[in-house]
């Protein structure tokens, strides 16, 4: 009989496709009056959408808990049609606010939308063996960059997002990160978006 430890099987991901529009319905983002943590969701009153790309099209609303701002937000038109947004970057594509969730790591800036997508690239970067059962074409995980996928910033991108996490858990403006105050990727948008009501 053997003395050698069992070993342990790699951790496995399995990438289905996952658009990153999928964590839009919940975006974690710097509020415009008091700096601290805002949320921006669709309307209330609207129905749960059959369909995640649905989420590029339908009106929103950020909230702060903090100092009560408010602001609404509407798809513009182009040509006849609602414009959509295209999700991505260090703002929100909505409100066009800095995401709340932002730091430093590698030398670059690592964000989420919210901890459902802190917690699903946490599993995409700890995987040792990554297994891919979808067109890469809008898949999230296929698209990020290739620092966050090296088996050698593995470490590195865990601890940042370790701390993206801790960070959903704070609110108060002087929670914010450093990352959050700089002008960052700016989202890139398929029609100009209609910032309704005065967040101030």
């Amino acid at each position: 009989m053997s003395s050698e430890p069992p070993r342990s099987r790699p951790v496995r991901h399995h990438d289905h496709g996952q658009w990153l529009g999928r964590f839009t319905d919940r975006v974690l983002v710097v509020c415009p009056r008091c700096g601290g943590r805002a949320v921006v969701l669709p309307l209330p009153h609207l129905e749960n959408p059959k369909y995640f790309s649905s989420l590029s099209f339908q009106p929103g609303h950020l909230t702060c808990a903090g100092c009560g701002a408010i602001a609404a937000w509407a798809a513009g038109e182009r040509g006849g049609a609602l414009a959509s947004v295209v999700p991505g970057g260090t703002k929100d594509s909505f409100v066009r606010q800095p995401l709340w969730l932002q730091t430093r790591c590698a030398g670059r800036i690592l964000w989420a939308y919210n901890e459902e997508h802190v917690e699903a690239l946490a599993a995409y970067v700890g995987a040792q063996l990554r297994e891919r059962y979808a067109s890469p074409t809008m898949a999230m995980f296929a698209r990020l960059p290739a620092w966050m996928k090296s088996a050698q910033r593995r470490d590195e991108v865990l601890a940042g997002l370790a701390t993206l996490g801790n960070l959903a858990q704070l609110s108060a403006p002087a929670d914010r990160s450093d990352a959050a105050h700089e002008r960052g990727g700016r989202p890139r948008h398929h029609g100009a978006a209609l910032f309704r009501g005065s967040p101030c």
